[in-house]
């Protein structure tokens, strides 16, 4: 019993690290419905998705080699190779559209005249379809976290455990992080370049997953000591910059007044 809670507590914090790209993405992605509604979009997304998580759980358990099957070969010589399963498929199809959406909110951001006007206009999503896209990205997501639990246990019941009060501090945490981004609307566009990493990240993984070789060259994920590397180095940087542009508006204030 003690090895068991010490593995559930282990997975909780598995599922914290993992978490966070999600979270940032459940942030952003809750922005799109209207604003009385975006707290209720984002914890019936994530209560959603425990449910999936915890369906995907028993699925892996039971029919975790067909998921690892190949289900679509190919070889160009010299050009690319690969041989994609089921799961290669998700994470990469997951990695592309959040890349996409990323891409897409920073090139409407930088062609908007009238920002206020502009994020009104992004919240006319409708709740059922913001929800949909939360539950979706976040069984995206998910494969890595239940991944490692199987290799950590098999007994269910503390896996399951471990997703629903991941799901919790998840819900609570979304809260946190999006009034933070509310208050603070110059960190939007950080956290969608590091969402834009994410989607790389997933597009990697992906890749290895599937055996992908470009021109010779085998596809390598991004490790999360990577990816973490780069948000430090973003967070900095976007820090600097702040400080910076607040210093070069003092200085023209001063200017005026002389």
């Amino acid at each position: 019993m003690l090895e068991n809670i010490f593995t559930l507590l282990m997975l909780v914090l598995l599922q914290a690290v993992l978490g966070f790209d999600n979270l940032l993405y459940i942030s952003l992605e809750s922005k799109r419905a209207p604003e009385d509604k975006q707290a209720y979009v984002r914890k019936v997304g994530i209560l959603m998705a425990i449910v999936l998580r915890i369906i995907l759980l028993f699925v892996l358990i039971e029919l975790i080699g067909y998921f690892q099957d190949p289900v679509l070969q190919f070889a160009f010589e010299g050009v690319a190779e690969g041989q994609f399963t089921i799961h290669s498929f998700i994470v990469l199809g997951g990695g592309i559209f959040i890349i996409y959406t990323a891409m897409k909110e920073i090139w409407h951001m930088i062609g908007t005249k009238d920002v206020s006007h502009a994020i009104e206009g992004e919240r006319k999503c409708s709740v059922s379809k913001v929800i949909s896209m939360i539950v979706v990205m976040n069984v995206v997501f998910s494969f890595d976290s239940i991944l490692s639990a199987l290799a950590l246990t098999d007994v269910f019941w503390v896996m399951a455990t471990a997703i629903v009060i991941g799901g919790l501090l998840m819900i609570w945490l979304a809260d946190k992080v999006s009034d933070f981004l509310a208050k603070n609307r110059m960190y939007e566009v950080l956290g969608l370049f590091i969402l834009f990493i994410v989607g790389i990240m997933l597009v990697t993984e992906g890749g290895e997953l599937a055996h992908l070789t470009l021109f010779g060259n085998h596809v390598e994920h991004m490790s999360k000591t990577t990816f973490y590397f780069v948000i430090a180095i973003l967070v900095v940087t976007d820090i600097v910059q702040s400080r910076y542009q607040k210093k070069l508006l003092k200085e023209q204030e001063e200017k005026m007044k002389n």
